[in-house]
């Protein structure tokens, strides 16, 4: 049996080593990272960086290599990798999952303003602050290059390269993180609104919380919808257990 795990989460890298002890000797697991964070924390077993060239060429790297079940453990705004992975599996012939961390509910006292895309969150901070706390990460910048009169604080794993805001200060840090920390930030550095996705998890939940007490909004970018017809599990455990089910 061959398995490709397509990662770069918290999750992928817990699947893995899952999939190492519960599948039966002989097995392989192989990872895929897509390479856009430099020193990635790399998971257990086989793995491979870069793109694949597509659907079709992750299709033939599903038949080359021989691998009989795929699970989609990317991020879960890492869209369009999710829907060449549907594509490839249908052309392949392989079954295929996707794996979801649970996305993040608001509580009361949250002000969340929810939005459909970096675009729309760009729109909407000028009527909700002046100093941004953008945990966006590093791709998609530009969508906030032309907010002048605001000031950020972007924290993202690698430095930021290409359009981005003319009063920026970058924060270089990976997860997870704590409360006291992010409050911390919040009250040194003035923040008063912040823009997150809604990634799900714990690593980085704790700026929700924070933004809750300091009574700050925060704009939300809502996920992307996996592909039609793709079953969804929440946790590395039932992605094994759905493996385990299969007829190979």
């Amino acid at each position: 049996m061959h398995v490709l795990v397509l990662g770069g989460t918290t999750e992928a890298r817990r699947l893995a080593g899952s999939l190492a002890e519960a599948l039966p000797a002989g097995a392989r697991v192989t990872s895929s990272l897509a390479g856009r964070v430099a020193r990635p924390k790399l998971p257990p077993g086989e793995v491979r960086v870069g793109g694949f060239g597509g659907a079709d060429g992750l299709a033939e790297w599903l038949r080359t290599h021989r691998v009989d079940a795929l699970i989609d453990a990317t991020h879960p705004f890492a869209g369009t990798i999710s829907f060449h992975a549907a594509s490839a599996a249908a052309a392949a012939h392989v079954p295929l999952l996707a794996l979801r961390r649970p996305g993040w509910v608001p509580v009361d006292g949250d002000r969340w303003h929810p939005v459909g895309s970096l675009d729309e969150a760009a729109a909407a901070l000028p009527a909700l602050g002046r100093r941004v706390f953008l945990t966006t990460g590093r791709m998609g910048l530009a969508a906030f290059a032309g907010l002048d009169s605001l000031w950020f604080l972007m924290r993202s794993v690698d430095a930021p390269d290409g359009p981005h805001p003319a009063r920026m200060e970058v924060l270089l840090d990976r997860g997870p993180f704590t409360l006291d920390g992010e409050r911390e930030l919040i009250r040194r550095h003035r923040v008063d609104v912040l823009v997150t996705k809604d990634s799900g998890g714990d690593a980085t939940a704790p700026k929700l919380a924070a933004a809750r007490e300091a009574g700050i909004p925060v704009v939300v970018v809502r996920r992307p919808p996996v592909p039609e017809g793709v079953p969804v599990v929440g946790t590395p455990e039932h992605a094994v257990e759905w493996l385990a089910g299969l007829p190979l």
